[in-house]
């Protein structure tokens, strides 16, 4: 039997801690922080996986962090794919998240590339077709903690249809794909789409097949403010949103479908077809799976804000940040004070990568001075972003330790 502190270590925080006194302006930022998290938290239900799949791009998180043997990673777990892809690289990662179901799912993962070959895993998973799924769960269960245990023992029935096809966003997409998708589109022309062609090729197709009006309606409708914070994403995560979602989701549709290659792109293959098809996530391609497996040792797994993981374990301190879109969840003077609170426990030299969708948020003013925009390099990985809905990418680097 492997001891779950093997595996991982799992730590559950009291809500909020602060070392030190704080000025009458920095206690009114913790609070205001401290607000919209424990809204978040609170208010937001953390019942049930919200994420069955990290919808980031890997690739673009991987080449902005450049995490390398001896480097130490904070991440963001959500389902654990971009935490995966980061081990891969032979860093230490240390995965944080308020979610316990969303850590839940991290650690199935990690005792599936424990203990199975990669098409067992892929098969586990549900990338692939499988009736043993069960089965196998009964071998991985004694590699989980005891919260996660209990959680996927009460799922055995969302286990047997695959993991990564239980979570609400995932349920969101499949009910785009079954019940709208088929109002626009046949199933011939919707395989069409996710053909390989080139780029002259998927323009066309676009403006002469895919792009017209019941697209176009059904698509602003559905991926609206109100369908999405109902049947998607938790309200608690529009506070800050302003303007139309769904004039943004159908111009990145557009570079997505036309720029980018749909034959190439997992996201969007999961959402027309239902699975990854002919692209996967970058941490369940081959040329990945056994440095993920032997790096499974090198991950330290913490149940709480992101803050609290970074503060408990900032001893080494860390080189580098996959931070999600977690700033636009916040004001913008709380955004700040995170921002500034984790950047106490950044290395000189580290860099954090982070994704806007519909609220705008960069480095803070106040951090200007030490901390520098790499614009260029944001910009350029934007352009290649897989996971389509975000509105930009950006990539910070801490030039000197705050003092």
């Amino acid at each position: 039997m492997v001891a779950v502190d093997h595996l991982v270590r799992v730590r559950t925080p009291g809500l909020y801690h602060h070392d030190k006194a704080t000025s009458s302006s920095e206690s009114g930022e913790l609070e205001n922080t401290e607000q919209d998290l424990e809204a978040i938290q609170h208010r937001a239900r953390f019942d049930f996986v919200r994420y069955a799949n990290c919808w980031e791009d890997a690739d673009i998180l991987v080449e902005a962090l450049q995490p390398k043997p001896g480097k130490r990673v904070l991440s963001i777990a959500s389902a654990g794919d971009n935490t995966l892809a980061l081990l891969a690289s032979g860093a230490e990662v240390v995965a944080a998240d308020v979610n316990p179901t969303q850590l839940a799912c991290l650690e199935l993962r990690c005792a599936g590339f424990r203990q199975l070959d990669r098409q067992q895993l892929l098969a586990f998973l549900g990338v692939v077709d499988c009736d043993c799924r069960r089965g196998t769960y009964e071998k991985l269960r004694r590699d989980l903690s005891e919260p996660s245990r209990v959680f996927w023992d009460g799922h055995r029935n969302q286990i047997a249809d695959g993991i990564i096809h239980m979570g609400k966003f995932e349920s969101y997409f499949q009910t785009f794909r079954t019940r709208v998708l088929p109002w626009i589109h046949s199933r011939r022309t919707i395989g069409q789409l996710l053909e390989p062609k080139s780029a002259a090729e998927r323009e066309w197709f676009w403006k002469h097949v895919w792009n017209q009006w019941r697209w176009r309606l059904l698509l602003k409708v559905f991926f609206s403010r109100f369908l999405m914070q109902r049947m998607g994403r938790d309200r608690e995560f529009f506070r800050y949103v302003e303007g139309s979602i769904g004039e943004h989701i159908q111009n990145r549709c557009r570079y997505a479908m036309t720029v980018l290659s749909p034959a190439e792109n997992p996201y969007l293959q999961y959402i027309a077809a239902g699975n990854f098809t002919s692209a996967l996530p970058r941490y369940l391609r081959p040329e990945y799976f056994e440095a993920i497996r032997a790096g499974i040792d090198r991950l330290t797994i913490v149940k709480g804000p992101i803050e609290y993981a970074a503060s408990v374990h900032r001893a080494r301190g860390f080189d580098g940040m996959n931070l999600s879109d977690i700033f636009e969840y916040l004001s913008e003077s709380a955004s700040r004070s995170l921002y500034g609170s984790l950047l106490m426990t950044a290395n000189p030299g580290a860099r954090l990568a982070y994704w806007n969708a519909f609220v705008p948020r960069s480095c803070p003013d106040d951090f200007r001075g030490v901390v520098r925009e790499h614009s260029a390099l944001a910009d350029e990985l934007f352009r290649r972003d897989k996971a389509f809905f975000y509105s930009r990418f950006c990539v910070d680097e801490l030039l000197e330790p705050l003092a």
